[in-house]
Order: C-alpha cells, then structure tokens, then sequence
C-alpha cells in the first residue's frame, strides 16, 4: 500500500457496505458503488448508481399519515456480471464471496488513476481453482461511458465457464434500512432489448418525476453472446473454453443517458449510439487516466504520512462527486455525495465546507452549485411568502425544484418510534447560502456574479433576516424567533407545544452578518444595476435603514460569561456526562439515547455538533471580533476562551462535521487538543465513526472540510483583492504540507510549509506578481520567483 492506494486484503461481510462506499467510483454526473459484480443487493451487499440531480417523489404511509418523500434514484444497475462453473450436465452454483468456494479476495482503489481493481479465487466442485481478476472505471474524460475488465484464469483444470452479465432495472432504493418502510420503487415503465450481436439495452422512467433513462451494455468475450430478457433485465449469456494456466477476458462497457442531459434527442437512442463508438477498455483507460491526471494537477495536494494518504482519498471523493462535469448540470452538493441513499441524496448546507475548497481549484464548479441555488430563489422567495415573511426562505433540504424536502417524521431505530421532525426550522441555511455567495466572489473576482445571481440571492436572504427580527423594547434589541441552530438536538423548549427556540445566537450573529454585507454591496453596485435591483426587489430607503439598524441590533444572549447558545440555554439542565458515557459507551447519538429512556436532549444543555463554535470556523477572530462589536457587544479573546471550554465539555459529536469544526477552532491556541478533534474528522469515514453510516454515503462536508483546513485553516489563508493573506499555524500532525491554488489572475501557485518556513511559488506563466501579506510584513513575488519566509516556530 502507498500513498495513492487504499488497500483491503481479505473478505470481510459485516464491513462490505462501508467498503462499498469508499470504493465508489464517478465523475460528476454519476457513481456507482464499489459492490462486486457477482452479487445482488441484500444484508451485506447493495449495488447503487446514481446520476447527480436525478430525483423522484413518492408517497408513503407512515405512523397512520400519509408521508411525501423526494429520492436520489438508484438507477438501473449496469454492474451484474456471475460466472459459475459448468459441470457435465450443464449445471453449477454461481460464485460469490459469501459462499464456502472463495479461498481468497483482496482489492484495492487506485486514486492517481480512477481505477478499482479486485482479484478473487475460487474453489468449486472437483477441486477446480478459478482465478478472477477486475478492473472497474467510471470515465472522468467522457462522464457517460463506464467500463468493468474480467478476467479469468482456470489453474488446474479444463472445461467450460458460464458468464452472465446483466443490465438490471428491477432495483429500488433499499440502501437504508430505517427507510424500508418507505415506499422505495422509484422505476417503471422497464423495456429490454438488443441492438447487434454483443449490446443489450435498458430503457425505464421514473415514476413521478418522469426522467428517462436509457442505458446500453456492450459486452465482448471469446464466445457469442447468448441473448435473454427477463422482466426487468436485459441479460447476455456466454459459454467460454478454458484451459489450465490461460486467461481469458470479458470486457463490458456501459453509456447512462438521462432526459435531463443536453444536446441528446433520446436517452436510449444517445446510449447505444455512444456505447457502439466506444474504444475498447485499454483506450478507455488511457483516456480516463489522463483525465484525472489533469485533476490531480489542478488540485495539487502533498501531505506526508497517513494523514496525506486520507486526505487524497477526501479529495478523491470530493471530485468524483462534485468535478468539473458537474459546472454543466442543475444540481447542488448531496450531504453523502453520489455514494448512497442516506439523507435521500438531499442537499443541505455542506456547500459551505466544499465550496471554499472548491473556490480555489474549480471556480466554475462553486458558480455551478451557487447557480443551482439561484434557479431555486423563486422557491425560496414563495416559501417565504406562504410563510408570511418577505425575502427568500430557503428549505433545509432541498433537492429538485427548491421545495423543503426536510422529512416532518423522522425514525428513532433505537425505540423504534416515529417521531415529529423540525429540521426545517434550521433556516439558517439561507446565511451559509450568502456566506458562500460572498466568499466566492472574494476567491475569484467574479464581479459578474456578485452583481447579477449573486447580488439577487443576497438581498433577498437579507430581506427575509430584516423581516423575521422583531423589536423587543425591553431589550431594546431585535429578535429572532422559532428556529433550530446547527446544533440540531435542541428544537424546542423543555415540554413547550410549539418547536422553535428564540435567539438561536449562530442564526442572529450570521444573519447581522448578512445584513452587513447586502448594505456593502447596495453602497457598491453600479448605479444602473443598484436601480434596477431596487426597482425589481421594491427595495426602498425605509428598508434599507431597517436593515441597518437590525443589523446592529440583533440580541445574542449570554450566560455565567459565556455566548449562550439560544436565549433560555443557561437555564437547561446539566447531564450527568459520565453516566451516559459509562453506561452506552458512544454516546454521539445522544437524543436517540434519551428519547429511548422517555427523556428528551431538549431539557439539557448538551449539543450534538459545534453551534456556537461554528462562529469561529466561518468568521477569523478579528471578523467575528468586529461582528459583535457591531451588534453593540464585546468579543475578546477571554469571553471567546470560556465559551470554546463550555461547549467543548457539553458536546457528544453526534455529527462528522463536529471534530472539523473543533479541530479548526483550536489550531491556534490549543493544538494538541485541536490535533484530536482532526484526527477524528480525518478518520470519520474511514473508520466509519458514526457507527454504520459511512456504508450509507459519505460525508461530503467533512471530506472538504478537511481539505480546506489544510488549505485556509492551518495556514490562516484569506484571499484579498490584491494580494494572498497568510498567517499560519503549526499542528502536531500536519506541520508540512503543501498545495496549488488559483487566485484570481493567478494560477496554480504553490504554497508549501514546514515547521519555520513559508514557501511561495508563482508560476512563471502569470503576467504580474502576487502579494503576500503575513501579520508582520508584506512581499511582493514575481512570476517564475520562490519565495521562502521564515517564520516563529
């Protein structure tokens, strides 16, 4: 094993879900799952194919109520491909790795090329030894093509060996298990045919959403093809001689095609058509190995050790999700990537831990997804406006159209209840919407946007904050009412018949925050253009002053010296931290524990992920310094230390992103401690820390978010309009690294640190310098010069 692959040796059940999704391979329109192809879904396997966007909607019955639910679809299943051998009656069970033949299995990811490879041996009837080696790709050039190489190899033995490979559309979304009550069959409409001696087709269209896809197979052994449909499958059959010690090879290739891609006529004709021009699989891989070259290149990372090899598979994942073909597609960033069906594929706020990575390698990327966002204001503003605010309300989780997508029923597995779901209250996904609008605009320069899109969806977010604050005379303050904060356990007040909790702080400071910066940006517009958005938006200057004045006036609650984290938190109930954690051991779904016992996390104070905290991971000290002392209150470094120390104490964890933001938090002042929250965000997948989850999807934000702490929270980078600000900090850990990014006019600038020293390397392509402002000094580097800096140790 080395720095480039991640390796599993032997075959391990109860672990093939979560290798499964780490093994998952794509391109930014879909990914597949890194299931064997031998086997069908069931308790230990699930094959899944997902394209980026592609959702559907169906109605359940659950708890005695009727219950809408919108997907990520699990599309027709291109994998299947079972070989057995054949005895003289023509008979012989099929091989997979659950079964008493496998002798031995080991696999491995190729990051550097895209590539999953397997080699397996099997033992059946007779003693006969067959050897079986795979190579799997999902082409990153052509994002339509993918292609699966078998090869088989009989050892001590002659006969005949049955091949059987499969396009399957009779698959439903049944890849999480407290869904399966759900109404999961999101197909219909399933047609098969052939087209030619060696391609089988597919076609079938999703139920409510009405997408078409049409997907062909093309499938080349040393015998003629067999052809047979099944209900809801095409299948081709071969009979293939083997012979002691040679090799034979079976090459399938596969071309997906939806309605929603561009410049087709038909998704079916488009596949067949593209699987029929398809090169064969050495040329496939040549191609798609060049492709990734060009991303790796783009995305220069070099991080030594463990902790550089995670960090290349985080990156691997962040770009087979969200790559440059994605800048083509209406779709946002699903919580759990195109690698499962948790959270039903949703977009929710992660966008704000992968766009600033993204910003400064694949700028068209991040415009991409804030696009997907704009297409949805409309939504957002009707979802304000049936809500009886003005402004844009944009939904928790969304996926489709816009519409709030967040489920109002949610499944306790540990007491096996329904119980009522006010996620939706967390509109705070409407400031991290802003926040990623403004920051990347800061990244990039893109006036263009910020003045256009960008401009459009910042007002209408500051609008909706102006609008849902409320004077308070005897604090003499605005207030903010009936929300759920990051934090997630808290959505009510101890036996209250309504949810909600008032002056959620992360939700007020962030939309002052918002406010501020749609003042910026009216005072800076061009005239024509700040006329024109005042006209269309019937932005007066009475608004304007209300958005002055709630920007300053905003309450933030406090208690015993601390940020409380929603007015009434102080008053909350302590846990009994030792007990819980002596009795359940992981206790990081804490509110699943206390809901099991008849309690509920709403009478504690104790958090589930970093909410307050999640300040100091958006804002540097000195901004979130400024930021309260706007609102009219003092932030310094004492009040700031006490409210880290409560929070730390009062946190289970309960998601992968809570380790990121506490690791990030504490780089500059606690860094041994901070090294033990990165190791966790670093280890959160891999080591499948949530407890199963990870063979659900991965945690996309978390991957980013690990990313860019090497890339902005170590070295405390911030981008200016004319110049790279660095002030950073060595962690135990992580003290040399090294990356590219793309500032502006400049590209593919190197910045590379060891404990003492910065170094910065503008390529000799640029046209002019590059500023580099340090807390103590500023220097100009020209293009082709290195710069080194010593720094304090």
């Amino acid at each position: 094993m080395n720095g480039w692959t991640w390796e599993y040796e032997g075959y391990d059940p109860a672990h093939e879900r979560l290798r499964e999704s780490l093994c998952t391979l794509g391109n930014g329109l879909f990914a597949t799952r890194g299931a064997a192809p031998e086997c069908t879904a069931d308790d230990i396997h699930y094959p899944g194919t997902y394209a980026a966007g592609c959702y559907n909607r169906l109605t359940s019955t659950v708890a005695g109520r009727q219950v809408v639910n919108e997907d990520m679809v699990n599309l027709p299943n291109w994998l299947p491909l079972r070989f057995r051998v054949l005895d003289p009656h023509e008979q012989g069970d099929w091989f997979t790795p659950d079964g008493e033949a496998l002798d031995s299995h080991r696999q491995w990811l190729d990051l550097r090329a895209g590539v999953l490879e397997r080699e397996v041996r099997y033992t059946g009837p007779g003693g006969r030894a067959l050897a079986v080696r795979q190579r799997r790709l999902v082409h990153m050039g052509d994002p339509h093509l993918a292609a699966l190489r078998t090869q088989f190899t009989a050892l001590n033995w002659q006969g005949v060996l049955e091949v059987e490979s499969t396009l399957d559309g009779g698959v439903h979304n049944s890849g999480v298990e407290r869904y399966r009550s759900l109404d999961s069959a999101h197909l219909t409409h399933v047609h098969t045919g052939t087209a030619g001696p060696d391609t089988m087709w597919l076609r079938c269209r999703t139920s409510s959403s009405d997408i078409r896809v049409g997907m062909a197979a093309r499938t080349t052994a040393p015998s003629a093809a067999e052809a047979h449909s099944g209900e809801h499958a095409a299948v081709q059959r071969f009979r293939i001689p083997l012979s002691p010690g040679l090799t034979v090879t079976v090459d399938k290739t596969v071309a997906l095609h939806t309605s929603r891609d561009r410049a087709i006529s038909d998704p079916l004709g488009a596949a067949v058509d593209r699987v029929s021009a398809a090169p064969g699989f050495d040329a496939l891989l040549a191609t798609h190995r060049v492709a990734w070259q060009e991303l790796w290149r783009r995305a220069e990372l070099d991080v030594p050790g463990e902790p550089g090899r995670i960090l290349r598979l985080h990156l691997f994942h962040v770009l087979q999700t969200l790559s440059p073909h994605t800048a083509e597609l209406d779709a946002g960033v699903p919580a759990r990537g195109l690698h499962g069906e948790a959270y039903r594929g949703h977009v929710f706020w992660d966008e704000l831990f992968v766009l600033p990575y993204l910003n400064l390698h694949f700028p068209e990327v991040s415009r991409a997804l804030l696009t997907y966002r704009h297409r949805r204001l409309g939504q957002a503003c009707t979802a304000a406006r049936d809500a009886g605010r003005a402004g844009a309300m944009y939904p928790w989780q969304s996926g489709s159209d816009g519409r709030e997508e967040s489920q109002r029923l949610h499944l306790n597995p540990r007491s096996g209840r329904w119980l009522p779901d006010h996620s939706h209250l967390q509109h705070h996904v409407g400031s991290a919407i802003a926040h990623n609008v403004w920051r990347y605009c800061e990244a990039t320069g893109d006036i263009g946007f910020l003045h256009t899109k960008g401009a459009e969806m910042l007002l209408q977010i500051a609008r909706f904050w102006a609008d849902s604050a409320q004077y308070d005379a005897s604090l003499g303050r605005y207030r903010i009412r009936g929300v759920v904060g990051p934090d997630e356990y808290h959505d009510a007040y101890p036996d209250a018949k309504e949810p909600g909790l008032d002056d959620n702080t992360y939700t007020n400071a962030t939309a002052a925050w918002v406010l501020a910066r749609a003042l910026d940006l009216m005072g800076t517009l061009p005239e024509p253009r700040r006329r024109e958005l005042a006209e269309r938006l019937g932005c007066d200057g009475g608004e304007l002053t209300r958005w002055q004045e709630v920007s300053r006036k905003l309450y933030v609650p406090f208690h015993e010296g601390v940020i409380s984290q929603f007015e009434g938190y102080g008053e909350l109930a302590e846990l009994d931290w030792d007990r819980y954690r002596s009795r359940y051991g992981d206790i990081r779904r804490l509110d699943r524990i206390l809901e099991a016992e008849g309690d509920s996390v709403n009478r504690y104070q104790a958090s589930k992920q970093a909410d307050v905290l999640m300040l100091g991971y958006l804002f540097p000290p000195a901004e979130l310094s400024t930021l309260f002392a706007r609102l009219g209150y003092d932030l310094d470094e004492e009040v700031w230390r006490r409210t880290v120390d409560h929070y730390l104490l009062r946190t289970s964890h309960g998601s992968t992103l809570s380790g990121l933001v506490h690791g990030w938090v504490l780089a500059r002042d606690r860094r041994a401690q901070a090294w033990q929250f990165v190791q966790e965000a670093l280890r959160g997948d891999i080591a499948d820390v949530q407890g199963g989850t990870t063979g659900e999807g991965i945690h996309l934000g978390a991957m980013a978010g690990t990313l860019d702490l090497v890339q902005r929270g170590l070295t405390g980078l911030r981008v200016k309009a004319d110049a790279l600000c660095l002030d950073p900090v060595p962690l135990t850990g992580l003290s040399q690294y090294g990356f590219a990014i793309r500032h502006r006019g400049h590209w593919d600038v190197r910045v590379r640190m060891k404990p003492g020293q910065l170094r910065v390397e503008v390529p000799p392509s640029d046209r002019s310098p590059l500023e580099i402002e340090l807390p103590d000094r500023r220097v100009l580097v020209a293009p082709g010069e290195v710069c080194d800096l010593m720094l304090p140790e």
